[in-house]
Order: structure tokens, then C-alpha cells, then sequence
């Protein structure tokens, strides 16, 4: 089982990853792009990044707006692979969302 990160290792995380936020037992971020293809477009590349990592963020669209939450289930709570994801999530969004 995937060992559960720490509050203190939470939020050194954190200090790396300044557009995210700690809501209970996920990582979250919001990001408003230019419209819903980019949107679409962004989900559809963090999707393959996700099936290849085997960790499914859990992502609410609307519209031009994408919120991505990041919980370890198995684990009940946040992990490295939570923290690995939001790394990645960010890489997408500076190359796709400019």
C-alpha cells in the first residue's frame, strides 16, 4: 500500500506546487483556459498521462474551467503519486495552456 504523506511533507509539497491547495484529503487546483477546446484538449492529454501512471484524478469541467482533485483512494488520502500527478497536471498546462 502507498504510505500516506505527512501534514509537514503536505505542505513542502505544497511550497513546490503554488496553484494547488489542500482541501481536506486532496490536492486541488482550478484553471479557467481560453475556451472548452482548450479545456477539452488539456483533459484528453492529462487523461493519457494519468492511464500511463495508473492514477485517475478526479476532474470537474465547466465549461472553460477545469478543476482537478488528486486523492490516493486506496490509500484514503494524499500521496508522492498525488504530488507526482499535480507536477505533471502543471507541465500540461504550461505547455498547453500557455
Amino acid at each position: 500500500m502507498t504510505d500516506l504523506l505527512t501534514s509537514d511533507q503536505i505542505a513542502t509539497a505544497l511550497g513546490t506546487l503554488p496553484d494547488w491547495r489542500r482541501e481536506g484529503s486532496a490536492l486541488v487546483r482550478t484553471v479557467e483556459l481560453a475556451g472548452f477546446p482548450s479545456a477539452i484538449a488539456v483533459v484528453n492529454r492529462v487523461a493519457e498521462i494519468a492511464e500511463n501512471d495508473n492514477h485517475h484524478p478526479d476532474i470537474d469541467i465547466r465549461y472553460a474551467t477545469l478543476t482537478f482533485r488528486l486523492s490516493t483512494h486506496v490509500a484514503g488520502g494524499i500521496t508522492a503519486s498525488d504530488v507526482t500527478l499535480a507536477e505533471e497536471i502543471d507541465e500540461v498546462l504550461r505547455v498547453m495552456a500557455g
